[in-house]
């Protein structure tokens, strides 16, 4: 299986190859346009900012590139909220894959911290990728903006309030929390997606 992880300016990126080689696949770490569009699935992970990634996927055509790819693709984290319409982070215009605004927490009470880190369990789970098997799954966050509940949102949690844990729309699918960081859960979504 010919499995691409998009190369971009964000951290995060060498986790999810590690992650992807403990289940026996070597993914290829590129942003050759025609690489990644020939790949059998795509990964589209990363932690960084917004607007500085936005610019940098803009230079290298991978933001007309991501949206018209028609295999299986997997957002984690800024991926995920970059495929959205917009994000607060940078007054961002992003992909557009989702139809939905990224937004910054607001805490609201002393005991409120941003960014969220840790665990959390996943409610609401309601596509092939992420099964019912997953409903009060505890998975990892690390994030300071959430992407509200909409309806592409196929798993759902609740820090401050409740927000997309995971999405999904035609061959797009995406998460908010890391899998590759995320223990055996992480695993078998890792493998749910794999095996689409």
């Amino acid at each position: 299986m010919n499995v691409v992880i998009i190369k971009y300016n964000a951290g995060n990126i060498y986790s999810v190859d590690y992650g992807l080689k403990r289940l026996g696949i070597t993914p290829l770490i590129t942003d050759d346009l025609e690489i990644i569009q020939k790949a059998d699935k795509v990964i589209f992970p990363g932690q960084g900012e917004a607007s500085t990634t936005m610019q940098y996927l803009g230079e290298r055509k991978l933001d007309r590139l991501i949206k018209e790819l028609k295999q299986p693709v997997l957002g984690i984290c800024i991926g995920m909220q970059l495929m959205c319409s917009h994000s607060e982070e940078g007054n961002t215009p992003c992909l557009g894959i989702f139809d939905a605004n990224v937004k910054r927490f607001t805490p609201e009470r002393h005991e409120d911290k941003v960014p969220h880190m840790g665990w959390n369990t996943l409610t609401n789970v309601n596509s092939g990728l992420f099964t019912d098997a997953l409903n009060d799954a505890f998975v990892y966050f690390v994030h300071s903006y959430y992407v509200p509940v909409t309806n592409d949102t196929a798993a759902t949690t609740t820090y401050i309030q409740p927000f997309s844990a995971a999405m999904r729309k035609d061959n797009f699918y995406a998460t908010q929390f890391h899998p590759e960081k995320s223990g055996t859960i992480g695993e078998q979504i890792l493998t749910n997606f794999l095996k689409l």
